[in-house]
């Protein structure tokens, strides 16, 4: 999902908000999330330094990709929010 897309959630999460239609974004969630997502990317790091067959490491290797983007995703949210 591209930045723009989520700027563009953001926005109508924002007017969801001011309707009152929607619960705050709590910073201390985002955070706990983004820790989840930091954990998982440096264990799945891991596994591929450890996987011998490499048809089990591509696949890990595009985990990560979706993991690393998770975790820019929660960045960018948590600097929106704050």
């Amino acid at each position: 999902m591209a930045l723009k897309k989520l700027a563009e959630k953001l926005a109508e999460y924002n007017s969801r908000l001011e309707a009152g239609k929607a619960e705050k974004i709590k910073p201390s969630h985002v955070q706990k999330v983004l820790k989840k997502l930091r954990k998982k990317a440096a264990d799945l790091e891991a596994e591929i330094d450890a996987e011998k067959n490499s048809d089990r490491k591509s696949r890990l290797v595009r985990k990560l990709g979706t993991a690393q983007e998770s975790v820019k995703r929660a960045e960018w949210l948590l600097r929106e929010i704050d």
